[in-house]
């Protein structure tokens, strides 16, 4: 059993146990994207059970020369090696998921992690495996874990084999703020706060990414080893995710991301950007990477009507594929060439220009939080997300980090401030421009606010310009507050 840090996922384990306490046969599907601890939160619910066995199975990477055989073949060496027994070969999953029945007590939990690798290569694997799970009337919980997310949507979620046989589906997002800050403490790292959103703001709260932090050394020496060293496990993992989730056809979608690191873009931005031809297929394409979890689709709304616009943007919503994109890309040819070892992170060009973007994804990933923090009720939000006003004729352009607007013809409009030094009175000056760009219906309050992390001067404090002023700082420690 894994001795590793676990942090949060209260619910999930919750509707897990409840589920199990029903002593029946239990289906259970948690996607999620790489890294986020799906099997590790399979395995936690195991261990909180007790005494019952727990069957963990792992599909092969799609690597070359990997056969539908060969994954049968590794199925049954993981069983073998659960019993004890000498290895058996399966020709047919039928045989494979029988014999399993064997051997399967009440109570027990089955894991089937990266099921899309196990049944990539057989179309007969999933009727097969509904066949066997149809026949199941022993309390059991069988888990599908896997990190190729439209896979399950397509081939479980969607499907015909399983409709109405599935009893929970769980979506793993990654860790929130306070618990990602939880999570480093557990590990000892004890940094400041401008370190501790630094490292969110790059790892985005995936466990697995957190769990690589050495506490003998600085931030800044974590993040150059991870990310700026040719074995830096940040700098490989870009491709791993890719070649797992598209089979090693990701250059299309490799494509898209680029056009988005610098910022939201329209579909016909992005199919102009990459000379994409009209077809439906980037359409599909998009889908694909927000299931996936690395892009986010945001539609752009009528303030009057509060009904989307027929424009969406789209944006990375994952900060470390932003992250890769930014700054390991640019830097890889240096990187492989070992140039970057005995260099700084303080002294690289553009690394703290970039991490203001950085930290607004993080953001955006815990806009949950956001909301809490300015005492607005969910239910009360008309729409919200990031907002970009495109000029015309009529109206000039602006960009807005966040924008919610409420029941009562409300826009709080909020300004996210990642800086080293005191936010001065300048703020003012430059929020007001903006807001006063902001083309919106009579009888519309513009409501400002303002999320710092290094302090705000007197005078902006003072001026009473800004509805609520937050300190980020707070979010590490679970509290939420302002002034």
């Amino acid at each position: 059993m894994s001795n590793s840090v676990f942090i949060g996922r209260k619910t999930q384990l919750e509707r897990l146990t409840a589920l199990y306490q029903k002593k029946m046969p239990g289906l259970v599907v948690v996607k999620g994207r790489r890294r986020v601890g799906k099997s590790r939160l399979i395995l936690e619910f195991a261990q909180k059970i007790g005494d019952q066995k727990f069957w963990s199975f792992a599909g092969l990477a799609p690597e070359n020369g990997v056969s539908a055989q060969g994954q049968r073949d590794h199925f049954a060496r993981e069983l073998a090696l659960m019993l004890k027994t000498p290895f058996l070969t399966f020709q047919d999953w039928s045989d494979a998921f029988e014999h399993l029945s064997l051997h399967i007590k009440p109570g027990d939990i089955i894991l089937f992690d990266e099921i899309s690798w196990m049944g990539s290569k057989d179309t007969t694997f999933i009727p097969k495996l509904k066949a066997w799970w149809d026949k199941q009337t022993m309390h059991m919980v069988l888990v599908f874990c896997g990190s190729v997310s439209t896979w399950i949507e397509e081939n479980i979620l969607k499907s015909t084999a399983f409709f109405g046989r599935i009893n929970l589906i769980l979506s793993l997002d990654p860790l929130s703020i306070p618990e990602s800050a939880q999570f480093l403490r557990v590990l000892g790292m004890n940094i400041s706060p401008y370190d501790t959103y630094k490292i969110l703001s790059i790892t985005g709260g995936i466990p697995w990414y957190l769990e690589q932090l050495n506490p003998s050394i600085t931030v800044d020496e974590n993040i150059k080893q991870l990310a700026f060293e040719k074995t830096g496990l940040l700098v490989g993992e870009f491709n791993r995710i890719f070649h797992d989730l598209f089979n090693g056809k990701g250059a299309t979608y490799k494509k898209i991301l680029d056009v988005l690191k610098d910022g939201a873009r329209t579909l016909l931005e992005i199919r102009d950007s990459i000379e994409f031809a009209h077809s439906g297929t980037l359409s599909q394409m998009m889908e694909h990477l927000i299931v996936a979890g690395f892009v986010a689709k945001q539609s752009l709304w009528s303030f009057k009507t509060a009904m989307p616009l027929k424009q969406s943007l789209y944006r990375i919503c994952d900060p470390y594929m932003r992250f890769y994109l930014k700054m390991i890309t640019p830097n890889l040819p240096a990187i492989l060439e070992g140039e970057f070892e005995n260099v700084p992170l303080s002294t690289m060009p553009v690394f703290d220009t970039h991490m203001g973007l950085q930290l607004e994804t993080l953001l955006l990933q815990n806009r949950a939080l956001l909301v809490k923090t300015l005492g607005i009720h969910p239910v009360d939000i008309v729409r919200s997300g990031p907002y970009r006003q495109t000029k015309t004729t009529t109206q000039k352009g602006c960009q807005i980090d966040y924008l919610i607007q409420t029941k009562t013809n409300s826009l709080f409009v909020c300004e996210f401030k990642f800086k080293k030094r005191e936010v001065s009175s300048d703020i003012i000056h430059q929020m007001q421009e903006k807001i006063s760009r902001l083309k919106s219906p009579k009888g519309f309050a513009r409501v400002p606010v303002l999320f710092h992390l290094s302090g705000v001067s007197d005078e902006a404090i003072t001026s009473a310009y800004f509805y609520r002023i937050i300190d980020m700082t707070d979010f590490l420690e679970g509290n939420e507050g302002g002034v």
